[in-house]
């Protein structure tokens, strides 16, 4: 603990002003949330006014919500924090120096997962950014998720290069990840516990002064900066690893001809004291910035660890392995495609299939890194017309992604759901068929969204993921 850094913020005195860099699905929610609060005089959100994302600063300046699909209270919230003079947005970096405390929100993908090398170029961008225009008495957190040890490694090294200052003396340090799920952002904010770790205990208690305020049921749990990235990495590689388990268990159902479903709701009634059985649901995949690379940030953390890694020899990291399963779903989804069609003496090449969601997550626009992409490209190589629907996601690179459903079903011959939003869950087989034109089409439905039986018994070839009960049904 340094004297030096008391000192410093005891003459500063309380957070005032609170920057956020990062306008996306964390740092939007946030800053208006540090709008919100009283104490707060004033909070800039900072953008690059890039080709790609700089339209986001007029939008949030305006109190528009640059995030589309179903987010409760986000525009509400942008708009009263706005025409209150509480928030701005910019792209002048230069602007970090007025502030009392600077938050990073930016998203930290891996270049290579086998080789557990990160992609950390727009990170590091935004840190050297702070280090530039860093003052005496600022507070720096890192949301972001990230490798542990970064905090007090490139972090901090970079922080002090570029600003002359040193850290925990000069400035309070810490990592504060995000814990937030696209759909209910600023409930997950308010009132999940947020783990705030600093790199000592000044910046430590400095990181729990921002963030407690906008806290409505959650709770600060303090501990060290590499504690908080591993509880980060970890929360998101153990989800990972459950839903690869009932992935794994939905395809055992699928090989003995069983419904994954029967059997998930069996191990769910076990219930009492000391028992746990937190069974998820099977789908087509996983996608998202977090869970599709949080399991190679804890890998590499223990790559980088004070100690050697005591573990059987030669074998495979689970969590790794649960990637690996969870990767595999797409490809399935393919596979199931291709049985279908072999159900009726089809092949692949010249079939049009009409893709039902783009977005990874339910009544979302969030298509990063969406397990429906690896789908489309299968299937556009062995010779396929793909079309893709999704009602909010608006653009991807590189796709057209179509807002009428009705020209996506025109003379398909296969239907894939991938998304489950509440829109495909109201369509009817009769209306499908109609729409599509064909005698004997084709359902693979990866979300569960269908009943097997109405669409079986209206002339559809079927197929869903762990539906091993009905994936082989007599044809109609």
């Amino acid at each position: 603990m340094s004297d030096k850094l008391i000192k410093i913020l005891k003459q500063k005195g309380p957070i005032k002003k609170v920057g956020v860099i990062g306008m996306g699905y964390v740092g939007i929610p946030a800053a208006a949330l540090f709008a919100d609060v009283p104490g707060f005089d004033h909070v800039l959100g900072f953008q690059r006014a890039s080709s790609s994302s700089g339209y986001k600063i007029d939008m949030l300046n305006r109190g528009e919500s640059p995030l589309k699909g179903e987010e409760p209270g986000i525009e509400e919230l942008l708009q009263k924090v706005v025409k209150a003079g509480k928030f701005t947005c910019t792209s002048d970096f230069s602007r970090i120096s007025e502030l009392d405390a600077i938050t990073l929100a930016i998203q930290t993908p891996f270049e290579d997962p086998k080789s557990l090398l990160p992609d950390f170029t727009a990170l590091i961008e935004g840190i050297e950014n702070v280090g530039r225009h860093l003052k005496k008495g600022m507070l720096v957190v890192l949301e972001s998720t990230i490798t542990p040890g970064t905090t007090i490694g490139m972090a901090k090294d970079i922080l002090e290069k570029e600003s002359g200052l040193i850290a925990g003396e000069d400035f309070a340090l810490a990592h504060a990840p995000e814990r937030v799920m696209v759909g209910r952002l600023l409930q997950n904010i308010r009132e999940h516990d947020r783990i705030v770790g600093g790199i000592d205990d000044v910046s430590t208690e400095r990181a729990v002064e921002l963030y407690t305020p906008v806290l409505t049921k959650g709770k600060v749990i303090p501990m060290t900066a590499t504690a908080a990235e591993v509880t980060k990495t970890a929360e998101n590689t153990f989800r990972d690893l459950q839903i690869a388990a009932v992935n794994q268990l939905a395809l055992y159902c699928e090989a003995m001809g069983i419904n994954v479903y029967d059997v998930r709701a069996g191990i769910a009634s076990l219930k009492g004291e000391g028992i746990t059985r937190a069974i998820l649901y099977p789908g087509a995949g996983v996608g998202g910035h977090c869970l599709t690379k949080d399991t190679y940030h804890l890998e590499r953390g223990v790559t980088l660890g004070i100690e050697p890694l005591d573990y059987p020899e030669d074998a495979e990291s689970i969590y790794v392995l649960a990637r690996k399963v969870n990767d595999f779903m797409p490809k399935h989804m393919f596979n199931l495609t291709v049985k279908a069609l072999e159900r009726i003496g089809k092949d692949l090449k010249g079939i049009k299939i009409a893709m039902l969601g783009w977005a990874f997550l339910n009544d979302s626009d969030d298509a990063r890194n969406p397990p429906s992409e690896p789908y489309r490209d299968m299937a556009l190589q062995a010779g396929c017309e793909v079309s893709v629907h999704d009602p909010h996601v608006v653009h991807y690179p590189g796709i057209d992604i179509h807002a009428n459903i009705d020209g996506v079903l025109a003379e398909a011959d296969v239907v894939v759901i991938f998304t489950g939003h509440k829109q495909y869950f109201g369509l009817t087989p009769e209306l499908i068929k109609q729409k599509m034109g064909k005698e004997q089409p084709v359902m693979i439905d990866g979300r569960n969204v269908v009943d097997p039986d109405s669409f079986i018994n209206a002339g559809f070839i079927y197929k869903g993921i762990g539906r091993g009960d009905k994936n082989n049904h007599p044809l109609k």
